[in-house]
């Protein structure tokens, strides 16, 4: 027996084939967002195999990764006093400084910290902060390691940042070396650590993030490949100065 095709039964099977629809049409956009969320923390790099876009591969590459170092892997030795010596230019002010950390009594050299912590401002709001002196003295050990060439300050004190950053604690530091890889700085800085440091390495960028932890918080180490895009400039457009943010905030 043939049921009755009433108004109510065709609006009835009409809702059920949009309904039908819709549903097909949201599946490839759901799986879509999956594969988003498992590309987090990820790059997509391609390397040219030939000419044209289908000569291209591209794989997935993680953006930050770190871990914590043991306490077996630090150093034990204590320290040796730096001469104390530093020239730090700062790239974000335009500025450079020439000073002395000690006096000749061994002492800090108060007005030399005072010139450096100008240095270390922050560039967006130009509030100081009294740097952590020890921040001073790993920056001038550095600064003798590799032959008293000047330093490069990327980075110093950042007032405008999460308070959970080292910069805003102003016990963080982001520097390089005119002539001295980044891995070189990194691993010289590797080597200072005895405990509570945090070191990591920005090779697109071409610079090393050297910080003091709080008291009882284990050194960490990273790397970070967000950075300066070098792909081909597009005409009558200003390239992107970054390609992505790092996934974790530990700077």
């Amino acid at each position: 027996m043939r049921l009755a095709k009433s108004p109510l039964h065709r609006i009835l099977l009409l809702a059920a084939i949009l309904w039908a629809a819709v549903a097909l049409a949201a599946a490839p956009a759901e799986a879509g967002k999956r594969r988003s969320v498992n590309d987090k923390g990820t790059s997509k790099v391609c390397s040219a195999k030939g000419k044209g876009k289908k000569g291209k591969r591209c794989k997935r590459v993680k953006v930050f990764s770190g871990h914590g170092v043991a306490q077996s892997a630090l150093r034990a030795e204590p320290l040796e006093r730096p001469s104390g010596a530093l020239e730090v230019y700062a790239e974000n002010l335009a500025e450079g400084v020439s000073v002395n950390l000690y006096q000749e009594d061994g002492n800090f050299d108060e007005a030399a910290l005072a010139s450096l912590d100008e240095i270390f401002r922050c560039k967006r709001t130009d509030e100081t902060r009294a740097v952590r002196p020890e921040l001073y003295e790993m920056l001038s050990r550095i600064y003798d390691q590799f032959g008293q060439k000047r330093i490069l300050l990327v980075s110093g004190f950042r007032f405008a940042e999460r308070d959970s950053s080292r910069h805003f604690h102003a016990s963080a530091m982001d520097i390089k070396i005119e002539g001295v890889s980044a891995r070189e700085v990194y691993e010289f800085a590797e080597s200072l650590d005895g405990g509570g440091m945090g070191i990591g390495i920005y090779p697109n960028s071409g610079f090393v993030h050297v910080d003091f932890r709080a008291p009882g918080e284990p050194s960490y180490r990273w790397r970070d490949l967000s950075g300066p895009s070098h792909g081909k400039k597009s005409k009558g457009k200003t390239p992107k100065r970054r390609t992505t943010r790092a996934t974790k905030p530990v700077s």
